[in-house]
């Protein structure tokens, strides 16, 4: 009973995990986007020589409606191809309907080209055109190279959200938590060490996306937030001199 229970748990961890792996495109992008873009404000405001109230303020601003744009544009973008997905998937199914001698004909074309003559041509066509399902389907990914996605486009943008909020808010901890307990480190510094650990983490994380060396996904990451960094603290630094 006990090993039953043990493997039912197992299999539910296993079933999170690879949903969780459906969705770590969007984590990671979300993530890094959070996170450079937060510190980008974090540096800026740090090269005006702003206080920790006015880089809080800037910061949760830039967090909640960037992650919020983010999440929205993701959601919508999926949601528009899935949409668009449907509209040509109906089309299929009309002309399979109403059209079923051109649309075997296209189909005996697609594997004709593959390779197939024949009486094999003739059986794999059968085989197909046997099911409307299997025939639209097969039209849909050979003809219209079209694939249907089955992620929900709402989780697409919650996963965006989230990873955006979590990641983009570690440059702003240190600045949430001297505003309650002021600290004598000095703010920016610290700040920049937190977010550099989390350039590395996503930069660890995108390697299993792009399946590319470690430390080449890691480093890449850090060295792009640290040039939107010093660009935003140059900008920054000159604006508060030139006003």
């Amino acid at each position: 009973m006990a090993k039953h229970h043990e493997h039912k748990l197992h299999e539910q961890d296993k079933g999170f995990l690879t949903k969780f792996s459906d969705y770590l495109g969007e984590f990671v992008y979300g993530g890094i986007d959070g996170s450079v873009t937060t510190f980008a404000v974090v540096a800026g405001a740090a090269g005006a020589g702003l206080n920790s109230t006015v880089v809080i303020i800037l910061g949760f601003a830039n967090l909640l409606a960037d992650g919020f744009a983010m999440a929205v544009g993701a959601y919508l973008s999926k949601q528009t191809e899935q949409q668009n997905y449907d509209k040509h998937k109906k089309v299929e199914y009309w002309e399979v309907e109403h059209l079923p001698e051109k649309e075997k004909e296209e189909i005996r074309e697609i594997y004709r080209g593959k390779g197939f003559e024949g009486e094999l041509l003739e059986q794999v066509v059968a085989t197909i055109t046997a099911d409307k399902d299997r025939w639209v389907d097969v039209m849909m990914k050979e003809e219209l190279e079209m694939m249907e996605e089955s992620r929900s486009p709402l989780a697409m943008g919650a996963v965006t959200f989230l990873s955006f909020i979590t990641v983009g808010l570690i440059p702003l901890l240190v600045y949430v938590y001297d505003y309650f307990s002021p600290i004598s480190y000095d703010l920016f510094s610290v700040s920049s060490i937190m977010t550099g650990i989390a350039f590395l983490f996503v930069g660890w994380m995108k390697t299993f996306i792009t399946q590319t060396s470690k430390w080449k996904g890691m480093l890449e990451t850090l060295a792009l937030g640290a040039a939107a960094a010093i660009v935003s603290y140059a900008v920054g630094n000159w604006l508060e001199k030139l006003f």
